[in-house]
Formats: structure tokens, C-alpha cells, sequence
């Protein structure tokens, strides 16, 4: 039965969904939609700056309150500090909350990710841009997918790209801005080369590819200083083609709990964008 709201109550009832980046922004909306349709939730947040990102990331207050949102919905959840870029504490984290909660991963959402950096200039930018959008999404596969493997029951996975991942657009030559156009291509071959090894377990992984989207990645000051805005206010920072400046969190999850249900159990490698016609530059 689907809600007034648009959920889908009980779809994802009996599952558990591990969540990165989930202390704002989109994955905190991911996080209580599918609370909303009966996941428990392990939401997964680095509470912490990176030094050579231009704004500041998620607090542990945040993720606390992500958490508490969760259980506000009548769902189990487990709040996990940890950095995408180290595996070990990353699948540690997993590891414990899922012990916490007697189960296993049924969806994962590989979320976290970074974007304007403090000096696109710094080499150390392209390095963290890769670590984090990356290689962080590839140790969130590791650390979920041989468990969902293990436990039989198949499952989903989400990775989270850009559309910046399927255009030439966005890099400028300079480490900070050219890392994060590479880091989100690569996101798009890690999708296909996930889909084609999980597939024989009954696990799919698929990819979202986002325009902007109205979160403290891109709403801060220093995002602002790189656009124009025209008299109608619309942001010059996306391009869209339909008439929106950016698109809500909502928005995404509409489409992330599309490719984490049954109803799309046979749709897996493929990049879905969310781009209010970007791409039709």
C-alpha cells in the first residue's frame, strides 16, 4: 500500500540498510525513507572535517539525531562514527552495529562523498577526492557485500555518483575539481564491475547520478562564490535544464529506494540519473 506521502509501507520490512554519509543531507533522507518502509537502519557518518574540504562535514550530534529519527519511526538503529578511507574501522563499525542488531545487510547505500575542496589547487585534493568518492565507496562494498553474500538472502546496493560521473563537464584542469569528475567516473565502473561479480548471489548494485542537491555540500558560501544567479534566482552552479535550481534530498531517495526494492529485483549495472536535464547540454 502506498502512503499518501508516497512511501510504500512495509517494502523494505525484515531488512536492514547500512547508510554512509548519513548524518544530513541525502543520506539522512534515504535513512527515514526506508525507516518509513520498514528497514532497521546503520547509519554510518566521519562526524569529523577534512582538512582540505571547503565547508564543514556532519557533526556527532547529527548523527545522533539521524539516529533518533529512526527510532522516532518505529525502526531499530545503530549510529557508526567511522571514514570511509579506512576499511578497517569502517567494516569494524558494520561489524559491531550489525552484532548490536542480530542481522545483516540486506541494502547498502554508499553515500558519503565530498565535493568542493578548500584549494582545488592542493594536490592533496585530488588525493581526497579519490579516498573518499572512490575508495571509499569500494570499502563500503567490501565491507557489506561478503556478508550479504553469506547470509543467502540476496539483496541491493546503491552507490551514489554524479552526473559529473557521465560528462566531460566540471573539472577545470586543477587537482581539487579534476579529482572529483575522475572520482565520480570511477564510482560508474565500480557499479558494473560489483554488478557483474554479485549478480550469481542475487545482489544488485546500481548507481544514481545527481544534479545539485539542496544539502550543506552545496548550500555553504563557498559553493555560492563559484555561481551566478539570474533575476528569476536561478543557480547557474547546475544548469538544469527544467526549470528547478537544484533538487531536494527527496528527490534522490525517491529513486535510491526504487533500486532497492523488489520491484526493480532485475535492474542491476546500470546509472541512473537524477539530473532535471542536465545531461541534455
Amino acid at each position: 500500500m502506498v502512503s499518501p506521502n508516497g512511501t510504500h509501507a512495509d517494502r523494505f520490512a525484515d531488512r536492514t540498510a547500512v547508510i554512509t554519509g548519513a548524518a544530513r543531507g541525502q543520506g539522512r533522507s534515504h535513512a527515514l525513507r526506508l525507516a518509513a518502509e520498514g528497514a532497521d537502519v546503520i547509519a554510518v557518518d566521519v562526524c569529523r572535517n577534512i582538512e582540505t574540504v571547503a565547508y564543514d562535514l556532519a557533526t556527532p550530534a547529527e548523527l545522533d539525531d539521524t539516529v533518533a529519527m529512526v527510532r522516532d519511526a518505529g525502526r531499530r538503529a545503530v549510529g557508526v562514527q567511522a571514514d570511509v578511507r579506512n576499511p578497517d574501522q569502517l567494516t569494524g563499525g558494520i561489524e559491531n552495529a550489525c552484532a548490536e542488531l542480530g542481522t545483516d545487510p540486506d541494502v547498502v547505500v554508499a553515500n558519503a562523498g565530498i565535493g568542493l575542496m578548500a584549494d582545488p589547487d592542493d594536490r592533496a585534493a585530488f588525493r581526497d577526492q579519490l579516498d573518499v568518492n572512490l575508495a571509499g565507496v569500494w570499502n563500503t562494498v567490501q565491507a557489506t557485500a561478503h556478508r550479504m553474500i553469506a547470509h543467502g538472502r540476496g539483496g541491493a546496493i546503491v552507490l551514489i555518483s554524479s552526473v559529473y560521473g557521465l560528462t566531460g563537464r566540471g573539472g577545470d584542469g586543477r587537482p581539487g575539481t579534476d579529482g572529483y569528475v575522475a572520482s565520480k567516473h570511477g564510482v560508474i565502473g565500480l557499479t558494473r564491475s560489483a554488478a557483474s561479480w554479485l549478480a550469481p548471489h542475487r545482489i544488485r548494485v546500481n548507481c544514481v547520478n545527481p544534479t545539485g542537491v539542496a544539502t550543506p555540500m552545496v548550500l555553504n558560501p563557498a559553493v555560492a562564490a563559484l555561481a551566478v544567479t539570474d533575476e528569476a534566482g536561478n543557480n547557474s552552479y547546475a544548469a538544469n535544464v527544467m526549470d528547478v535550481p537544484m533538487l531536494e534530498p527527496e528527490d534522490l531517495t525517491a529513486a535510491v529506494t526504487f533500486l532497492a526494492s523488489d520491484e526493480a529485483r532485475y535492474i542491476t549495472g546500470i546509472s541512473l540519473p537524477v539530473d532535471a536535464g542536465l545531461l541534455l547540454h
